[in-house]
């Protein structure tokens, strides 16, 4: 068995700009996802908004707008350290499922949205064809969901042992 590596710094934020970047490709706005990237890579899983101006090179204004869109979309919290009148910004280690989760909650108001276009398309129309692909599209995603939702608690669970 090899030895532990020693953090390198400077790597873990080269690939967290490239991540960024990914997300950026994806749709994320730019700021906001060098921020989560930059927590997320971080060895605390936590900085402050003068610690991501600095690592960033943005301006306080940058940051606090960015940190704003995560923290509204439930992407980042905000903490503070008791006595403290500094916040800290925190990507919770459970992000992604959390995240899943609510885009579970997502699919299912699609879903009944989409229903009642459905009752309404009109029999036999073209309309009321992709209406119903939409929604037996919808109905598998959440079925499949339900079943990676029971895999990763049990995969967590793996890695949470591991870890200790």
């Amino acid at each position: 068995m090899s030895a532990p590596r020693a953090r390198d710094e400077a790597a873990v934020r080269q690939y967290a700009e490239q991540f960024a970047n990914v997300l950026v490709d994806s749709g994320w706005p730019r700021m906001p996802a060098r921020i989560f990237a930059a927590v997320l890579g971080s060895e605390s899983g936590r900085m402050t908004a003068a610690e991501l101006s600095e690592q960033l090179q943005a301006s306080p204004a940058a940051i606090s707008g960015a940190v704003r869109f995560l923290l509204q979309l439930g992407m980042a919290s905000r903490e503070r350290e008791p006595g403290s009148r500094r916040d800290i910004y925190v990507v919770q280690d459970d992000f992604w499922y959390q995240s899943m989760m609510r885009r579970d909650r997502q699919l299912v108001r699609w879903e009944e949205i989409i229903r009642r276009m459905l009752e309404n398309a009109g029999e036999g129309s073209e309309s009321q064809q992709r209406l119903r692909a939409t929604l037996g599209f919808l109905e598998f995603i959440q079925e499949e969901v339900d079943g990676i939702t029971e895999r990763w608690i049990k995969r967590k669970a793996e890695i949470d042992a591991e870890n200790s």
